[in-house]
């Protein structure tokens, strides 16, 4: 298995159980600690991960900067970020649609509103009135695979003339991109 694919699970399993120990770790993967110890040192150095005396633990809320993602942890650049609001008003950010849409599958009841902006605008607009670019031929140096939102069709199609990908509601976004993960996509710098 890859060092990404290992950190990608590692992330997921933190989710999942909250805490882990290295020991543990090694054991699940197969792999020695030093091989553990150097996935957890890249996840660590950006902020993904909290050391613990033997294991690792995701950072809590008031650890993350405002400024990272609340799914991957990544830095979040303002012209791709999208909020969730909650029922409750609470707002998260997320660092692209890519990582919205997977944290929308995670907590989809308590959402009321995903909030996006046009790739060539930058003007705002909820996800359920954009139209995606998904797998457009572009690397925004963000999570993959990459959903592009417009807030018209037209701007869609003239942007898929030059960058291929395939038009589609954040619905049908949603299907590519949890389709996708299931092959093997990941949240992490590319």
């Amino acid at each position: 298995m890859l060092p990404i694919h290992r950190q990608q699970t590692l992330l997921e399993w933190l989710k999942e159980e909250g805490a882990l120990k290295i020991s543990d770790i090694s054991e699940r993967f197969g792999v020695s600690e030093m091989t553990v110890y150097r996935d957890v040192n890249q996840l660590a150095d950006a902020n993904r991960i909290i050391r613990t005396p033997g294991g690792i633990t995701l950072p809590t809320a008031s650890e993350r900067s405002a400024n990272q993602c609340g799914y991957c942890l990544r830095p979040i650049q303002h012209s791709y970020s999208v909020q969730l609001i909650t029922v409750s008003q609470a707002v998260e950010q997320m660092c692209c649609i890519h990582c919205a849409i997977l944290r929308y599958e995670d907590k989809k009841e308590e959402v009321s509103h995903v909030i996006c902006k046009d790739f060539l605008l930058q003007t705002t607009l909820t996800a359920a009135s954009a139209y995606f670019l998904v797998h457009a031929d572009i690397d925004l140096h963000c999570c993959r695979p990459q959903a592009i939102p417009f807030s018209t069709l037209d701007y869609a199609e003239r942007f898929q003339k030059g960058f291929g990908g395939v038009i589609c509601t954040f619905d049908e976004a949603a299907d590519i991109i949890l389709h996708d993960r299931q092959k093997g996509c990941t949240c992490s710098k590319t």
